[in-house]
């Protein structure tokens, strides 16, 4: 083999599901950019980059099969000078196939159909795509390479396939979701690959928030010794040149910079910007709007939307009550002056008195209990949705993980909401993410993250009235949400029988709030939303 190069560009950018004329455009706009200011020879997009990742039951509709293929068509006829490879669902006799393929100036160099459908967690492809069986193999400037996409990578077969039909080395182009430690992960099994390949792999993934999900980049190039010899920022947008050295002694990428992985704290805070971020641009809304009780999850919740909209785009409301203590009030206010958005307090007694004064005679001869408590958090609901409405701002619900698993909310009162920031977020995670937060610099008062937390519902409320110490239960939700362990199996972990019963208890009886919900960034291996599906209605009974 002669000396050669291949110049290539990873195009990790963030596309809007059913956006076809959007994606397109940039599509091509991002190719026209690797042709004239890098001069590469391939500019490469991620899986399903024409309609977005994942387009769900919208791959049924007959109007995004022919606005796909009108793209498709467009993106192969319009782009000359560089070859390019995207991602897109082509439909073909009766099946849609998850498929990917290469164009240079108008003519197909190869076509590739996904092997490996995921069917777990937050994935449900073979609802559906069907199979592909055959490798793809193209070459460029005498280089052999070899298309996998996504969960091909994360198994032996497609990229032994690929090197068996010629493959000197891989692009793998993903729609790979961001969780803890997925960066690790990711080239983990990358690595394997390589192992047993013994061949280079590019890959690329995209950025940007979809709902729930949210993809964190941070593409990267392996060569055949599995050696990292580049990465991608994580969350960021943009081309990254790789460079292929083709010699006798096989396929070389070239170094390029490698940016360091995020901590956990800060991928996860990442993470929560961007998801937030792009559910807010993505639907069209002018800004948001927080309940900001002066508690620790409010203030992150506006640490947040501050961080990913600006302080123009936010606005924050006190609704102080007699149990809102003036540490509440003092510390909301402090932080919403130190983050410059504009802050309303808006007492809500008249409102509450109001509405206990219509239900005196339905509710004489009872005694006064978490019903009152509600009415509380409902009055305040009440008020952030009309302020939601009248200014067209999406109301931020600013629950977390903790509290979703054991209902520790009120339904239609703070669980009121369009988006839930830190709803895959533990308690203990909320401290610590504060915690991060004010290493760049100061925006939470320190007394919310050393206070002891409450609800402030009643008088001297505190949250370990209701319930078990934070880091107590967090440890068993986590075992039971996303171990799936037996009351047997936790409490051997060295908690109390009768504690972990309890909290699993509170898990079930609580289905039916989190099922009305609003949907909130996924950052574990599991959470509530599209990959928790618990019956509502169960005759399943603790312990077990």
């Amino acid at each position: 083999m002669m000396n050669n190069t291949v110049k290539v560009a990873l195009a990790q950018i963030d596309l809007a599901v059913g956006d076809i004329a959007g994606n397109t455009a940039k599509i091509i706009e991002y190719a026209v950019r690797a042709r004239d200011e890098m001069q590469a020879d391939l500019v490469v997009f991620p899986e399903l980059s024409v309609c977005g990742y994942p387009p769900e039951d919208l791959l049924f509709h007959a109007g995004l099969r022919i606005r796909t293929e009108q793209a498709v068509a467009e993106i192969r006829e319009s782009i000359r000078g560089i070859a390019v490879l995207i991602g897109f669902p082509e439909y073909a006799d009766e099946q849609i196939y998850n498929s990917g393929a290469v164009f240079s100036d108008g003519e197909a160099l190869c076509a590739y159909r996904k092997h490996l459908l995921p069917n777990y967690r937050v994935f449900d492809e073979k609802r559906y795509f069907t199979a592909g069986k055959n490798a793809a193999v193209f070459r460029l400037k005498g280089i052999g390479i070899g298309l996998t996409i996504c969960e091909d990578v994360w198994q032996p077969g497609p990229i032994a396939a690929a090197r068996a039909a010629g493959a000197e080395c891989i692009i793998t182009i993903n729609g790979s979701p961001y969780e803890l430690n997925s960066q690790q992960r990711r080239e983990d099994a990358v690595r394997l690959r390589i192992a047993e390949s013994r061949i280079p792999v590019l890959y690329l993934n995209m950025v940007g928030g979809q709902d729930e999900l949210v993809f964190d980049g941070g593409s990267f190039v392996m060569d055949a010794s599995g050696e990292i010899r580049g990465r991608a920022p994580a969350f960021d947008e943009g081309l990254h040149e790789i460079v292929l050295s083709a010699s006798a002694s096989g396929i070389e990428p070239l170094s390029g910079p490698i940016t360091a992985q995020l901590s956990t704290e800060e991928s996860v805070y990442r993470a929560l910007i961007s998801g937030t971020r792009d559910y807010v641009d993505k639907h069209g809304f002018p800004g948001v709007v927080i309940g900001l009780s002066g508690g620790i999850d409010s203030a992150l919740v506006l640490a947040i939307a501050h961080d990913a909209l600006g302080p123009d785009r936010v606005r924050v409301v006190m609704m102080p009550f007699r149990y809102t203590s003036t540490m509440s009030q003092e510390d909301a206010a402090k932080q919403a002056a130190t983050l410059g958005v504009r802050y309303d307090v808006i007492p809500i007694a008249p409102i509450y008195d109001a509405t206990l004064g219509q239900l005196k005679a339905v509710f004489a001869g009872r005694e006064e209990n978490v019903t009152e408590e509600n009415i509380q958090a409902r009055v305040r609901g009440i008020l952030l949705m009309a302020i939601s409405n009248k200014t067209g701002r999406m109301l931020l619900t600013t629950g977390n993980k903790s509290e979703m698993a054991v209902g520790y909310a009120t339904l239609y009162g703070d669980m009121a909401g369009g988006f839930a920031p830190i709803k895959d977020c533990s308690k203990t995670l909320v401290y610590r993410l504060a915690r991060y937060r004010n290493t760049l610099g100061e925006v939470i008062p320190d007394r919310v993250i050393t206070r002891e937390p409450s609800a402030e519902l009643r008088a001297g409320q505190k949250d370990s009235d209701s319930l078990p110490a934070y880091d107590v239960l967090d440890p068993i939700l986590e075992a039971f949400i996303e171990k799936d362990l037996s009351v047997e199996e936790i409490t051997a972990r060295g908690f109390e029988r009768e504690t972990v019963i309890r909290v699993l208890e509170m898990v079930q009886r609580n289905e039916y709030k989190r099922r009305q919900a609003p949907p909130g960034i996924r950052i574990s291996s599991r959470a509530f939303g599209r990959d928790w599906r618990y019956p509502i209605t169960s005759g399943y009974r603790f312990p077990g």
